[in-house]
């Protein structure tokens, strides 16, 4: 029998013993934090791929913002990670989920402190940081809980801030003046910051007119390698379009803008600011969302004909405006953009027909590849695409419509969306990605 074993044994281990350390490192990649503790304890060679740096170079750690046993242990392995495989880290996202009171905030302040310190500590090679929705002008995050948060992260980022190319505060809902503090620390002792992306949508709290603030304009002066730039309308203004051309010409691709109701966005900015930017930056690309800005005049005062704007999408959220009429925007507005590449409509115009009007969008905007759009249509208005699409009056590569109706059958119009699939399947499955339904809106 012993002769048997000895004999079986090598057989047995091959499988895994022979198994190449970049398979090995695979099958541990796909594992979670458990189990590759678990799988550590088999042999040395396993325990040594459990510390390989490219199983913990991504990381997502999420905090629940309800009381429970289930998640009574997020905030304890959050800092194991972090004291265990931080050295490792490269791309870190922070989820703090809906926070139910001060406790909980308080917990989760205390929590990234003491991450924060210990990264600050460990790691030299952190390149994006992600840390959304906190909304921190929630009555949970007390004054000085709030304060102790922000000085954490200012910090952290003071360390970090010469390897950071990635910064995601978006929801974080600052003052000013903590906002700009907190940005500031990534160019600590230099003068300016290298981060090549920039995510600060809905930052700053509501009702803020940024864009009228001197400390904000020279935060911004600090980036000098910005090629994405996420932000609000409010914290637009010429001083800041001028700072990104002056710093930013060589390398802006992208600026995201989102323009919500709640927001100030009177402010004027002069066309040729924009046409400067754009001749500079030459490969810029401008994308708008509006969150229920939906008006004709407002509309034509942000949308200047110098923008290089890439896509256009505007959101009534499911609010409804008799005296509101979307048909002047649809019909003097939008076709003079007409090289715009993605537009997507969200609005309830339930007090007017718009299909003659959206289907002449389509085909004015003739490198229009995206369209989406959720509205009272007629279920024909699909059919018109369709056909405009195969005589190759339009190139669109994307179709996305969500049909309101005012009943709660949808039987009927389901039957002739599938008619109209049936008819044009050929078309659909080999140029489209196309996605119709009809859905009920009471």
């Amino acid at each position: 029998m012993d002769e048997e074993r000895q004999l079986l044994q090598p057989q047995e281990q091959s499988c895994w013993a022979a198994l190449p350390d970049v398979c090995l490192r695979r099958v541990f990649w796909w594992l979670g934090d458990r189990d590759r503790s678990r799988a550590a304890l088999v042999c040395r060679k396993w325990n040594q791929t459990m510390y390989s740096a490219d199983l913990w170079r991504s990381r997502t750690i999420t905090f629940s913002g309800r009381p429970s046993r289930v998640h009574a242990s997020e905030f304890e392995s959050a800092l194991w990670y972090v004291k265990k495989f931080g050295r490792y880290l490269e791309h870190l996202e922070i989820k703090f989920l809906n926070p139910y009171n001060a406790v909980l905030t308080k917990k989760f302040q205390i929590t990234m402190r003491g991450l924060l310190s210990c990264l600050g500590k460990s790691n030299n090679r952190l390149k994006s940081l992600s840390i959304q929705h906190l909304e921190l002008d929630r009555l949970v995050w007390r004054n000085s809980i709030r304060t102790s948060f922000i000085k954490s992260l200012s910090f952290f980022l003071k360390k970090t801030g010469k390897h950071l190319d990635y910064l995601n505060l978006k929801g974080a809902r600052l003052t000013v003046e903590q906002g700009c503090h907190v940005l500031n620390s990534l160019s600590y002792l230099r003068n300016e910051s290298m981060a090549s992306e920039l995510n600060i949508e809905d930052y700053f709290s509501h009702h803020l007119a940024i864009y009228s603030s001197p400390q904000f304009n020279k935060t911004m002066a600090t980036f000098r390698n910005l090629a994405s730039l996420t932000l609000n309308y409010n914290c637009l203004s010429d001083e800041l379009l001028e700072n990104l051309c002056e710093n930013n010409a060589g390398t802006l691709w992208t600026i995201n803008i989102k323009c919500h109701i709640h927001d100030p966005h009177g402010q004027v900015i002069w066309g040729m600011s924009w046409a400067n930017l754009a001749r500079h930056a030459t490969n810029l690309k401008v994308n708008f969302f509006f969150e229920r800005v939906m008006k004709y005049e407002r509309l034509a005062r942000i949308l200047l004909q110098e923008i290089p704007i890439r896509s256009i999408s505007l959101r009534s959220c499911y609010f409804s405006d008799p005296d509101w009429s979307m048909r002047p925007t649809l019909v003097d507005l939008l076709p003079t953009f007409r090289h715009t590449l993605q537009l997507t409509f969200e609005f309830n115009n339930n007090h007017e027909s718009l299909d003659e009007e959206l289907h002449l969008l389509i085909l004015s905007c003739r490198k229009l590849f995206y369209f989406k759009i959720w509205a009272f249509l007629d279920v024909r208005f699909v059919e018109r695409i369709l056909k405009s699409q195969e005589e190759g009056q339009c190139a669109l590569r994307t179709l996305k419509v969500r049909i309101y109706t005012n009943r709660y059958e949808t039987n009927e119009e389901d039957k002739t969306l599938r008619e109209i699939y049936r008819k044009y399947r050929k078309l659909i499955d080999s140029e489209l990605n196309y996605f119709v339904i009809a859905y009920p809106m009471m």
